[in-house]
């Protein structure tokens, strides 16, 4: 009967398990709705600025006052990552994607002899970070599901003041990307110098501007309100990504529990039949010895 304690407490353990994972569940599945919406929200006006910049790198007139975000250095010797992660865990791989993909493009520049300096926005790559005795250069926990720019100025001022002044020579991001509900990619972007991959040129738009006061401070700023469009959005999609990822993982968890749960009690009738058969026989053997 020992046995059958034991089966009895692994299945009520697993069964508070389920009740928890279960919940969880259920509280992603909500926030996941809510940060899908925050997402596409922010996508217009993250395409829209996209459109300006794309346009702007195409006028031959004011290229002169970009120079230092145009620019592609011949010889590059330090560059700048924005690593974009989550606070909690319990997501699936979803971190794990992200932190694999950084420490492959880390290497890959180790190799090439530069310099590496990291920008961290959640809790989780933060720790990542510091354990490979990297340089971190600003930082920002506790992101909640809300994406707020307040949070992001701070660590990203940093970076791009560094990118302007010239010591760092180019600036990626790396976070999940949201494609659905199922699936979540970790990507990796160039941010400075901008791209032709990233600005992509519509012909409608390409027209010219009028500046006031001048090109080169307007710019400037236009510049800053891109990178920061930017990194907002891509923080939105790690958000959608977390909670869509953390809610197939509990429904995995649960699933997985139930599981456990009918072998635990196909184990426990087992036993207890095994036990019932063995007091009849004892029963039988002392009649038939009377």
């Amino acid at each position: 009967m020992s046995a059958g304690k034991e089966i009895r407490s692994k299945i009520k353990s697993v069964q508070n398990t389920q009740k928890i994972t279960r919940a969880m569940q259920m509280v992603a599945t909500s926030k996941m709705r809510k940060t899908q919406e925050r997402m596409r929200s922010a996508r217009p006006y993250a395409e829209n600025i996209r459109r300006v910049m794309a346009n702007l790198m195409h006028l031959g007139s004011y290229s002169r006052n970009m120079t230092s975000f145009l620019r592609n250095p011949t010889e590059i010797t330090k560059v700048g990552i924005i690593l974009v992660t989550t606070d909690k865990g319990l997501c699936g791989g979803l971190n794990t994607n992200s932190l694999k993909l950084f420490y492959e493009k880390t290497l890959d520049f180790q190799r090439q002899e530069l310099v590496v300096e990291v920008c961290a926005l959640g809790h989780k790559g933060l720790n990542a970070v510091t354990k490979v005795n990297l340089d971190v250069i600003g930082s920002t926990v506790g992101l909640g599901d809300i994406p707020k720019m307040e949070k992001l100025v701070g660590p990203l001022s940093g970076i791009l003041n560094k990118f302007y002044e010239g010591q760092i020579d180019a600036v990626y991001i790396v976070y999940s990307q949201f494609i659905n509900t199922m699936k979540q990619q970790s990507v990796c972007e160039q941010l400075l110098p901008l791209v032709d991959k990233v600005t992509k040129l519509d012909a409608k738009y390409a027209r010219d501007y009028l500046y006031e006061p001048d090109p080169t401070s307007v710019l400037e700023g236009l510049i800053r309100r891109y990178i920061e469009s930017v990194v907002f959005q891509c923080v939105a999609d790690n958000m959608a990504s977390e909670q869509a990822a953390r809610m197939v993982a509990m429904k995995s968890a649960t699933d997985n529990a139930g599981n456990a749960i009918n072998e635990l009690k196909l184990a426990y009738n087992k036993s207890r039949q095994a036990s019932i058969t063995k007091e009849l026989a004892e029963i039988v053997s002392g009649s038939a010895a009377v």
